[in-house]
């Protein structure tokens, strides 16, 4: 194959999907609407297929949706580089490999892909370039973030359309609902999808719901929350399929979804819970009332990054909104039982609707992932 507007993407699979769904998203843009060649490197094809069905976890070799997938292994394989090389999330290229950059005529063009933040260093840092200290390669970082001097956030040229013809259509709806073994919801029945990490307090939200007057029903991904369900509501942790229930609220366990149907998903509910980053970054675009759990670090660092974003966040929101938020959204990340926080939070859900929209419209405005990339790496070369 011809390496010319070529790239590769690597992709270590930490954080089980997070890793693996922001680089599958910006690969598929890039292929897309970019016309690249995309090569997309994966040390963990089990993880990948969980959120790409069509994968299959036993080729080294394979084409997916206008990108060839390539299992990453030790040894690496002797190969030519692409002409620019996305490391994503510092997982450090094969030694290999690198030899092999810095034997080009031409240099390629080396990005680290790093981690999202709201924090202010962000954008002094993005674009920054790091001079290799025993090698001719230049490596520059690349921040997606939340202001203009940043990398801004992935998002494919056709959702904002996509999104608006869902939401205008009751029968893609019912489809939609109809694909997950559910009828659409009733006129007083409230959905909301949880994605959350190992140790939250989900037990204490189940018994806040089950006491609502309004029937609520959680949509849980298949292996998350396991333990916290199970104990909830005395039984073993419950696989695909499963539908328990106490008092107003019903809990349903999903298969883990495709990145399109998980976007439908969002798009239908009436809030989401999300963490890290791939469904941080989709609630925004989803236009609804949105509670984010970061990434757990040690000695609370994730804490700093929560509390970051939540100053830009809740800058325009009524002070009692903004404090319904931060109360919820502090409590839920520190593995604290919500308390009050929830029923403050879901009393200013117009509001926070109505926030959403100003807010992703907003982030529009400073361009998005795939497009900063595709401009930057060319001034590079």
């Amino acid at each position: 194959m011809s390496r010319q507007k070529s790239w590769d993407l690597f992709c270590r699979v930490v954080d089980n999907f997070g890793d693996i769904g922001v680089c599958w998203r910006l690969a598929r843009q890039l292929a897309g609407e970019y016309d690249l060649q995309i090569c997309l490197w994966v040390d963990d094809l089990s993880a990948f297929k969980r959120i790409c069905h069509s994968i299959d976890s036993t080729l080294t070799v394979q084409t997916c949706q206008g990108v060839e997938i390539r299992h990453w292994t030790e040894p690496f394989p002797d190969i030519e580089p692409a002409q620019t090389v996305v490391e994503a999330f510092a997982c450090e290229l094969p030694e290999r490999y690198v030899q092999a950059m810095a034997a080009r005529v031409v240099e390629p063009c080396w990005i680290n892909l790093e981690y999202l933040s709201a924090e202010d260093w962000v954008g002094e840092c993005h674009g920054m370039a790091s001079r290799n200290p025993r090698l001719p390669l230049t490596k520059h970082f690349f921040f997606p973030g939340f202001a203009p001097n940043t990398g801004g956030l992935p998002m494919e040229r056709a959702l904002p359309q996509q999104r608006r013809a869902f939401r205008q259509d009751a029968h893609a709806q019912a489809a939609f609902w109809q694909d997950l073994g559910m009828v659409p919801p009733c006129a007083d029945e409230r959905r909301i999808s949880l994605f959350c990490y190992p140790g939250s307090r989900v037990e204490t939200l189940f018994a806040l719901w089950r006491e609502q007057i309004q029937p609520v029903t959680c949509l849980v991904p298949e292996g998350v929350a396991g333990e916290a369900i199970a104990a909830f509501f005395g039984r073993p942790a419950p696989a695909a399929g499963s539908l328990l229930k106490q008092g107003s609220l019903e809990v349903r366990i999903l298969p883990f979804l495709e990145q399109e149907q998980y976007d439908r998903l969002l798009w239908a509910c009436d809030c989401n819970f999300v963490r890290g980053e791939d469904s941080f970054v989709r609630a925004q675009w989803a236009l609804k009332p949105f509670v984010w759990q970061p990434y757990p670090q040690a000695e609370g660092a994730h804490l700093s990054k929560l509390g970051a974003f939540l100053r830009i966040y809740c800058h325009e929101l009524p002070a009692e909104a903004a404090k319904a938020v931060t109360d919820l959204w502090e409590a839920w990340s520190r593995g604290e039982a919500p308390g009050d926080s929830w029923p403050a939070f879901w009393a200013q859900r117009a509001v926070l609707a109505n926030h959403a929209e100003g807010w992703a419209k907003a982030l529009q405005k400073n361009g998005d992932t795939a497009t900063r990339l595709a401009e930057f790496c060319p001034d590079k070369l």
